[in-house]
């Protein structure tokens, strides 16, 4: 049978034919697209014309085509619906991709071309893609002598194959952790809907009649906050935060500490004091020591207000706390305090809704785009929905796709990624993705979602958003493919539509009874905006240093124990809190060590959040949910990807530089 990777999609948008793949044809795609990859990169270099841009720049731009179209649709199974056999392959190729990486970059006679291109006749973008490869170049080693290089090499194929491992024992290991409950009166507190979607997971898992709480990557699981039964919580908590480092066959902390044995190593040969300077240099913060300065800075009034929060939940509870008792008195706290309770609002945040009449809805009233669902277009799993994204003028601008359901073939967490990059030069549209783990219910029951579903859902949408208005020429500055300190910026600009009143009033109805979502709930949910911020705060934190902590170590210091130089770490950091964990422990921090990217990076939430938080501001003075207002988001900086400095575009949109005190005043920490 044909392999039908190895030629352009016939289907709109270029979307891949996911019903005619099988497994085999992945490796044979990419066997091909690698080997094509080199010789369109041994073309460029044996070219015995002088470098120019056109015969240079412009065909590495071109090259490639086959492997990105074959390996896109792939690492969107590997992390989306893996079976074993693409993990198997997963396996195989990681160390591959390392490799063929090293051989573009690493490669002297394309260097020197790029290296003796003059751009001062070049517009903006086109000397930007210069420089940008250029960099690349010099992160990638290529000023090493012979010995360095192959030390490089070995590095990264190394980092490459651990990195795979880590990521498939963390997927495992979630789903091993799943805690499993025989009485159904041990879920009290948990909505009706909710205890469903445990017995549909139990049985989906081999135990009908039984109940199962799945996992959620990050430590704080939703349950915690509406389990009665304290036992139960302890298990869950103790479950999801012992995960990856239990001394089994899916203990992860092992390969943690060899990996940043590596990644010290690589940052020491490429000249730098350690790896979390050498990741920075790519970024748009100005130096490692401003983002300690600004994680430093924060995490004091971090922990008092933590401790403030502790005070009060200690007094509603009335014992002793442990960390799985802080999520149920939180929610109480916020019940008694503010007369707000988050279970109660589940009904309201129905998932069709909130997608139709709330996501949507604001992005038609912000960038006039439409959205239509295309049934005659399938992606790699059932629950994948498929739609058209048109722009005002009924032109299309791309394709989106939702995943939202867990699954157990599905990887932690939730993300955006693309399967056709936008480019001019390649006259290509983007098709993104939103994949998200919400609780699947028995079918024909609504998808209810919790407040903090609803933020994620909104959030990965700004991701998609950033994806589908890329206007850039080149596929190298597409998108979100821009550093990653600035990548989470538009996504949580997109949160501030949440709560807007013309938003909210549009998909906060009962999913029963049709009812809006009254007004003095709505005062009494902003009201209690602050509470929480504590614990929220500091738990990030925690995770971000604890990032930084593995990230700033010299090749001789790593760790013989993983788990007591998280303790170290933390207390050193001033952020350890003995009822605060950091949002992920090394044995789940899939971000840093699975390949995300986000390796001495994590801190890019809250740096981007400083942008956003200003940004909210901006939108705000200039009224809000306008299609002025969208239109230049849109154009100054949704569309832009990398093609200019990030930070410029943020500076045109808002008029000067972003200052500290807008988020400081969101977080409660002035």
């Amino acid at each position: 049978m044909t392999n039908p990777l190895l030629a352009p999609s016939p289907l709109p948008y270029g979307l891949p034919p996911f019903a005619a793949i099988a497994p085999a044809h992945f490796e044979e795609a990419i066997e091909a697209g690698l080997g094509e990859h080199l010789a369109e990169i041994r073309a460029i270099t044996d070219n015995p014309a002088a470098p120019t841009f056109q015969n240079t720049a412009v065909e590495m731009e071109r090259a490639g085509r086959l492997l990105s179209r074959a390996s896109a649709s792939f690492f969107t199974l590997v992390s989306a619906d893996a079976s074993e056999e693409i993990q198997a392959l997963e396996t195989k190729l990681a160390p591959r991709f390392s490799a063929h990486q090293d051989e573009i970059f690493l490669n002297r006679g394309l260097y020197e071309r790029f290296a003796a291109l003059d751009t001062r006749g070049c517009d903006a973008e086109d000397a930007r893609l210069v420089e940008e490869y250029l960099k690349e170049f010099r992160q990638s080693g290529i000023q090493l002598d012979a010995a360095g290089q192959e030390r490089l090499r070995a590095i990264n194929s190394e980092l490459a194959r651990l990195g795979t491992d880590f990521g498939q024992r963390v997927k495992e290991g979630m789903k091993s952790a799943a805690l499993l409950i025989e009485d159904r009166t041990e879920l009290a507190g948990l909505a009706g809907d909710e205890v469903a979607a445990t017995a549909e997971a139990a049985r989906a898992a081999g135990h009908d009649g039984k109940f199962l709480l799945t996992l959620i990557l990050p430590g704080n699981q939703p349950a915690l906050a509406a389990l009665e039964n304290r036992d139960v919580r302890r298990r869950l908590f103790e479950a999801s935060v012992g995960r990856g480092s239990g001394r089994d066959s899916l203990d992860v902390t092992g390969l943690a500490r060899t990996m940043a044995g590596l990644r010290a190593e690589k940052a020491a040969l490429l000249g730098f004091a350690n790896y979390a300077e050498l990741v920075v240099d790519l970024q748009t913060a100005p130096s490692f020591e401003a983002v300690q300065a600004m994680l430093n800075r924060l995490a004091p009034a971090a922990v008092r207000n933590a401790d403030a929060e502790a005070r009060a939940l200690a007094e509603t509870a009335g014992h002793p706390l442990e960390p799985w008792d802080w999520a149920y008195y939180s929610a109480k706290v916020r019940r008694e305090r503010y007369q707000v309770d988050e279970q109660a609002l589940r009904p309201y945040f129905e998932l069709e809704r909130v997608l139709t009449d709330g996501i949507f809805f604001a992005a038609t009233s912000l960038y006039g785009i439409t959205f239509h669902e295309r049934n005659d277009l399938a992606g790699y799993h059932p629950d994948v929905r498929v739609w058209e994204v048109r722009n005002a003028d009924g032109s299309g601008l791309g394709l989106f796709l939702g995943d939202y359901y867990q699954r157990e073939s599905k990887r932690g967490g939730a993300w955006m990624n693309n399967l056709v990059d936008q480019s001019a030069l390649l006259t290509a549209r983007p098709v993104v993705i939103n994949t998200l783990n919400i609780s699947k219910p028995p079918a024909g029951e609504p998808t209810l979602l919790t407040l903090d579903e609803l933020r994620t859902v909104f959030h990965e949408f700004g991701h998609a958003l950033h994806g589908l208005f890329s206007d850039v020429t080149y596929p190298n500055f597409s998108g979100t493919n821009v550093p990653r300190d600035f990548v989470e910026y538009p996504s949580q600009v997109n949160e501030m539509w949440i709560m807007w009143p013309e938003v909210l009033a549009n998909y906060a109805r009962h999913y029963e009874t049709g009812e809006p979502l009254s007004k003095d709930i709505v005062d009494r949910l902003e009201g209690s905006r602050l509470w929480g911020e504590g614990f929220a705060t500091t738990e990030y934190l925690g995770a971000a240093l604890l990032d930084l902590a593995w990230h700033t170590l010299e090749p001789g210091d790593i760790p013989d124990d993983a788990l007591e130089f998280e303790v170290r770490a933390l207390a050193a950091a001033g952020i350890a809190h003995p009822l605060v964990p950091p949002r992920y422990r090394t044995g789940y921090f899939q971000h840093i060590f699975a390949g995300a990217g986000y390796a001495a990076g994590y801190y890019s939430y809250i740096w981007s959040e400083v942008l956003d938080a200003e940004t909210v501001d901006w939108f705000t003075e200039q009224g809000g949910l306008t299609r002025a207002n969208g239109e230049r988001f849109r154009t100054e900086l949704l569309s832009r990807g990398n093609n200019r400095d990030p930070l410029e575009s943020f500076r045109i949109l808002r008029g000067r530089e972003a200052a500290l005190e807008p988020l400081l005043k969101r977080r409660g920490l002035e």
